[in-house]
């Protein structure tokens, strides 16, 4: 694939001298920094350095201290609470962190998550029905609820008070609950609006822990938090940097058992790991769970106390996500001339690709893997129940959400926001449906919006790179979302010593520009290997990562791009 560059350049040394200066960090650094907004003095270094401090007061959530008021009550009269989460891993973890909370404070919680296949994605009237059953008077949905409409009506029916924590789009009206703490609602003033669910539900144990002065024993959460924020996307700005810095910190320093279970069978060493870790390490094995079978599993992963226990299950969710991802290329397999032909003998601009076999568990990471391909909004549907159900994920400037809330006359059921979403329609529906988000996607994406492109930083030179600049570069993550890793591009580069490949695809070389010679890897960019023989020089997009163990670490070059000297 050929990428457009596009380079930031016009940085002014006196703004680029005096942020490098404040803040005892390289020029490379501070054009990094400026080139994301960062020109203050204050604002960069909050950014820098991340203090719990920076978290905002959790009262000012819409419905906060009602909530707060209403759990401690059903705590003091030892009501039976009821947590109904998600199957992903931002509902799972929220569901273990809230639960645990509740016990805590000597509450008596019991939590659910639905079968994703025999009840689908929400809070379900069947859930609502469990909890009258074991004469719980209050449930507290998380990850899901703000559409939840006839559910809302039947906890009502049967006198349970109903608090939904979400992070979802809502519709024009609410659910009909005792409280719903959602940042995105039109009444909530709370400044940060792209928490994840578990950041939601941290901000009510937060609020909770103010109320009954229980110190900072409260962040020892930020661990679940920082899993479930990583793995949701979420922006990694604001709150969610604090969240998750702390939260990656707590993991490397005194991880709980069920982390120190999926430390163990991902291989990854306690104080190592990072925020890429978690995304393709640990969260894929809390989300097997759900994917192929029964979500609770995670929580109770979570919620050990038992180290033994916890690596058990850990085992059972690292063999249940092996057997995802066979399933997961299986159906990509399938997928993929679909896709082709669609984008071959038509002008779309989207794809809304239907088949009844395939496996609900997976058809959300298929979606994500044909954006990555084609960068067009992509839909996977299969079919439970006679009902097509499926998984929408979207490129970045086209909001998926908004499409679907537009032709919310087709879907029985969806949720979800501008990147992804989840959806049910009648199977009949798929043809007309789909002739309909290919007509919005059709007028909304621009031609300049299917050019792959690459954003860079800015121009950095071999000679500039250091354990220390590696080490300054560090105080950038945690890495994600909206806080991509710097990128950066050197040009007359050649090789030295040949390439080596490992497998078909990636090859290391070692790189050298000016006298100045770095190992290098170029991952997946094997067809490009040609534009480094024959002593030819070329030019690379890299982004810097460290290698060697311990606290030792030295830099090497990660080439994203490749392309001839201008």
């Amino acid at each position: 694939m050929t990428f457009h560059w596009r380079i930031s350049e016009n940085f002014e040394d006196v703004a680029v001298e005096n942020l490098s200066k404040s803040l005892k960090v390289p020029r490379s650094l501070a054009k990094v920094l400026i080139n994301r907004g960062l020109t203050e003095d204050t604002q960069a270094r909050n950014y820098l350095y991340p203090s719990l401090k920076d978290l905002y007061d959790p009262f000012i959530m819409a419905d906060m201290e009602k909530t707060v008021d209403r759990i401690i009550k059903a705590v003091k009269n030892q009501e039976i609470v009821w947590v109904h989460g998600d199957y992903d891993a931002d509902g799972t973890s929220s569901v273990a962190m809230l639960v645990d909370f509740i016990r805590s404070i000597g509450g008596r919680a019991y939590y659910y998550i639905p079968d994703r296949f025999t009840e689908g994605f929400g809070l379900s009237e069947a859930s609502i029905t469990k909890a009258r059953n074991i004469s719980s008077t209050l449930v507290i949905s998380v990850d899901v609820g703000i559409t939840a409409f006839k559910p809302a009506i039947l906890a009502k029916q049967f006198g349970i008070d109903l608090i939904i924590c979400d992070h979802h789009e809502p519709n024009e009206t609410e659910p009909e609950a005792y409280s719903i703490l959602d940042p995105l609602r039109k009444i909530c003033k709370y400044p940060f609006k792209s928490l994840s669910a578990s950041g939601v539900a941290f901000k009510l144990i937060q609020a909770i822990g103010e109320k009954l002065h229980l110190g900072d024993s409260v962040y020892s959460y930020l661990d679940l938090v920082a899993i479930a924020s990583i793995s949701d996307m979420v922006p990694m700005i604001d709150e969610n940097r604090v969240f998750v810095h702390y939260g990656v910190k707590q993991i490397n320093e005194n991880p709980r058992p069920g982390i120190r279970g999926l430390l163990y069978c991902t291989g990854l060493e306690k104080g190592e790991v990072l925020s890429t870790n978690i995304v393709y390490a640990m969260a894929p094995l809390i989300n097997a769970a759900g994917r192929l079978g029964d979500a609770n599993r995670s929580v109770d992963m979570l919620l050990q106390k038992d180290v033994n226990s916890a690596f058990r299950i850990a085992q059972e969710l690292e063999e249940e996500n092996r057997r995802r991802r066979l399933i997961d290329q299986q159906v990509f397999d399938e997928a993929l001339p679909m896709a082709e032909e669609t984008l071959r003998f038509g002008n779309h601009r989207s794809l809304v690709l239907h088949n009844s076999s395939w496996h609900a568990g997976v058809i959300g990471i298929v979606a994500s893997r044909l954006v990555e391909k084609f960068k067009v909004p992509t839909i996977m549907l299969t079919t439970i129940d006679g009902m097509a159900k499926g998984s929408a994920r979207s490129i970045s400037n086209f909001d998926i959400y908004s499409a679907l809330k537009t032709n919310d006359r087709f879907l029985t059921e969806y949720g979800g926001h501008r990147h992804a979403a989840g959806l049910t329609l009648k199977v009949e529906d798929v043809p007309e449906f789909r002739g309909i988000i290919d007509n919005i996607a059709m007028n909304q994406i621009t031609d300049e919006m299917l050019k792959p492109e690459i954003n860079v930083d800015c121009e950095m030179n071999f000679n500039e790179l250091s354990p220390q600049l590696l080490n300054t570069l560090n105080l950038m993550s945690p890495f994600g979302f909206y806080n991509e890793r710097p990128m950066f591009v050197a040009r007359n580069v050649k090789t030295l010593n040949g390439l080596k490949f490992i497998g078909n695809s990636t090859f290391k070389f070692r790189a050298i520009q000016n006298n100045f010679v770095i190992d290098a890897i170029a991952p997946m960019l094997g067809s490009k290997a040609h534009m480094l023989r024959n002593g030819q020089s070329f030019s690379v997009i890299y982004t810097i990562d460290g290698i060697g163990q311990g606290a030792i670490k030295f830099p090497q070059i990660n080439i994203r791009d490749i392309a001839p000297n201008d």
